[in-house]
């Protein structure tokens, strides 16, 4: 399949995850629905003609070219929802991301994954809480999933660091910049023994939602 047009789909304004699969279940490839006629996008169920407009006038080609070049510059896999290297768990969800933004050398689909979240205020007392688990999970094969937040999220991806225990941090951003800053030599750190994830494109500020 066409890895830009993989990501130009993700760039078609009012066409989220569960549309586009639809739409790829329709016509096959992303490539297909780029040249598909406006009748034939509306033959897919939810498409009518104010979507329709949408993927047939947009700058989405564009858009994606600037994704190519600090994909190539910086490494980045790119993990479309039917890739086999695509969170096998991710896509039994309906609203899975059609595609992923990916830095490091982890397997997403290792088959003992714990994610630990918590509070941005964390207490001392559940900072220590959080490393005593982490410690018992050195024994067993795992690695950790956590936001790269302040409090509870950065506590598990250092301690998972310190332990030598893959640890994944998923962005509420594009992979163009860490937030909050101050965690940025963690994330460097976890490059070399877990990553960092995505599914936001370049200059996505970190807004609420998106957490």
């Amino acid at each position: 399949m066409s890895l830009i047009h993989n990501i130009a789909l993700t760039f078609i304004p009012e066409v989220g995850h569960v549309t586009a699969k639809n739409l790829l279940g329709h016509f096959g490839s992303s490539e297909a629905i780029f040249k598909a006629k406006s009748h034939e996008l509306m033959e897919v169920p939810g498409i009518g003609p104010r979507t329709a407009h949408h993927i047939l006038h947009n700058t989405a080609l564009s858009d994606a070219e600037k994704q190519l070049k600090f994909i190539s510059q910086h490494q980045v896999d790119v993990l479309f929802y039917t890739d086999e290297s695509y969170p096998h768990r991710l896509r039994n969800c309906v609203d899975a991301p059609v595609l992923l933004y990916y830095r490091g050398n982890a397997d997403l689909n290792h088959n003992r994954i714990i994610s630990v979240v918590g509070t941005r205020r964390a207490t001392e007392y559940r900072r220590q809480l959080c490393k005593q688990l982490c410690e018992t999970l050195a024994d067993y094969d795992v690695f950790v999933v956590s936001g790269l937040a302040f409090g509870i999220d950065i506590a598990a991806h250092k301690e998972s660091v310190y332990r030598n225990i893959p640890t994944i941090g998923v962005l509420a951003h594009g992979l163009d910049r860490i937030y909050p800053p101050l965690h940025n030599p963690v994330a460097q750190k976890m490059l070399l023994n877990g990553g960092l994830l995505t599914e936001f494109q370049l200059h996505t500020t970190p807004e609420k939602e998106n957490f």
